[in-house]
């Protein structure tokens, strides 16, 4: 697992729960930040973790990080949601935690004949990061928010969670 993450799970009025991350590490304005963020990914390469939900456990291939840094979804991402999908990644083990409604998709797509055989699971999931003031010393709020997150559904009865953005 990955040292020094600053990460609560935390639940909001409503009584949904959501990931506070605290700490800003990735910009992620240029490709450069994408490609530290890939080998940030690394990282979690082979760990399973827990859906609470449903105690599903979610295994990390070896073809995550490039799929969470280099996909379409991503590629299309601009500005403010870049910058949360970027640091989003420092909170994996906790977002696939409190992953919720499952919803099952078919394969769409011939590449993943293989590799998605029995389709995909889409959750969702919440995060906050915050808004510091013009200092960056103190932070004045958070903002929140909500995405997708697609685990490929593999033969092998072991999933990628591949986390999609809308």
């Amino acid at each position: 697992m990955i040292e020094n993450r600053n990460i609560n799970i935390i639940t909001d009025a409503d009584g949904k729960k959501l990931v506070l991350i605290n700490d800003i590490r990735f910009k992620a304005k240029v490709r450069d930040d994408w490609t530290a963020i890939e080998e940030y990914l690394k990282e979690y390469i082979g760990d399973f973790y827990e859906i609470e939900e449903t105690s599903e456990k979610i295994y990390v291939s070896t073809d995550f990080p490039d799929e969470y840094a280099s996909s379409e979804s991503r590629i299309t991402l601009k500005g403010a949601v870049a910058k949360a999908k970027a640091n989003a990644a420092q909170a994996i083990p906790e977002l696939i935690r409190i992953a919720v409604n499952r919803k099952h998709e078919v394969n769409r797509k011939e590449k993943h004949k293989t590799d998605a055989m029995f389709g995909w699971y889409r959750y969702d999931i919440r995060f906050a990061l915050p808004v510091y003031d013009d200092k960056r010393v103190r932070v004045t709020r958070h903002n929140i928010y909500s995405a997708s997150m697609l685990v490929r559904h593999a033969d092998n009865d072991k999933s990628i969670c591949m986390t999609s953005w809308q």
